[in-house]
């Protein structure tokens, strides 16, 4: 038999631990996608990164109280706990910019800048 999964009740929701969640661009592109989307299977997260580190991601989001894991047959659905987050912090999805659209494209890092625009 599994162990429960660990979500907070709402009274005990932490603004430092859902701002420390949102740090992440990642978790907040996740948290993103559940607010425009709703609940859905979190196989059809497409990250690069290793599985291990997305469960990581999902496990910070979930014990933040930003999101709800529910495990279906060999399934987990997850959805975010919007009703919770804005009873508990009125307004701090769109704050913290959880509801902007998620940027194009990420900038060039590190020698690929300077080479771009060194040919500039």
């Amino acid at each position: 038999m599994r162990a429960e999964l660990f979500h907070p009740d709402r009274g005990e929701i932490s603004l430092n631990k859902v701002l420390h969640a949102l740090s992440d661009p990642i978790r907040r592109d996740i948290a993103r996608t559940l607010y425009e989307g709703g609940p859905m299977v979190c196989g059809r997260l497409s990250y690069p990164i290793a599985k291990s580190t997305l469960s990581h991601h999902l496990k910070v989001l979930r014990e933040s109280g930003l999101m709800a894991t529910e495990i279906r047959g060999t399934s987990r659905v997850i959805s975010l706990r919007r009703t919770d987050i804005d009873l508990r912090f009125p307004g701090l999805l769109d704050a913290v910019q959880v509801t902007a659209p998620a940027p194009e494209a990420a900038p060039m890092a590190g020698p690929r800048r300077e080479m771009a625009s060194a040919r500039g």
